[in-house]
């Protein structure tokens, strides 16, 4: 079957099964790779994607459940190819990424978290990341990276980050 999806604010027409994910569809078919395969179940969340401007598991959507939604992918939150957005930067300068499996998702997670809530709190950022599995940093300084970012965008009066 024919899809065709609003990504990253353009309309991505594909052909797929009627059983293909929507992860499989970034990935295989639009090359789209940010959003990462783990636990295939919904539990880890390394295939995070915005669905409406909401962390959504992208293994558990069908593709052709997505026509109609706005979908954003890490792929574009980088201001400009080679350029990193606050918050990527933030997780650079704080290392909040080791392997960097889960590191898409997790900004993904914390971008949203920012639009809604421009100065959370430790517990916000908790909560928000809380369904993203990390296997490598411990989550301490994931949650500093995100804490520079909200800093770092309040200060430039962006009110979320972009």
């Amino acid at each position: 079957m024919k899809v065709e999806l609003n990504i990253n604010g353009a309309l991505r027409t594909t052909d797929v099964e009627a059983r293909t994910t929507l992860l499989d569809t970034l990935r295989d078919n639009l090359n789209l790779t940010g959003a990462h395969t783990g636990c295939e179940h919904g539990v880890c969340g390394a295939c995070t994607v915005l669905i409406d401007g909401e962390p959504s598991r992208s293994c558990l959507m069908f593709a052709c459940q997505a026509d109609g939604y706005a979908i954003t992918t890490i792929e574009a939150l980088a201001p400009a190819p080679g350029e990193l957005s606050v918050l990527q930067d933030a997780f650079c300068e704080m290392h909040g990424l080791q392997c960097g499996y889960c590191t898409p998702a997790m900004i993904l997670t914390a971008h949203a978290l920012l639009k809604r809530n421009p100065a959370p709190t430790r517990e916000d950022i908790v909560d928000a990341i809380s369904g993203n599995i990390c296997r490598c940093t411990g989550y301490g300084q994931i949650v500093e990276s995100i804490e520079l970012a909200a800093t770092r965008l309040r200060g430039t009066n962006e009110g979320g980050a972009r």
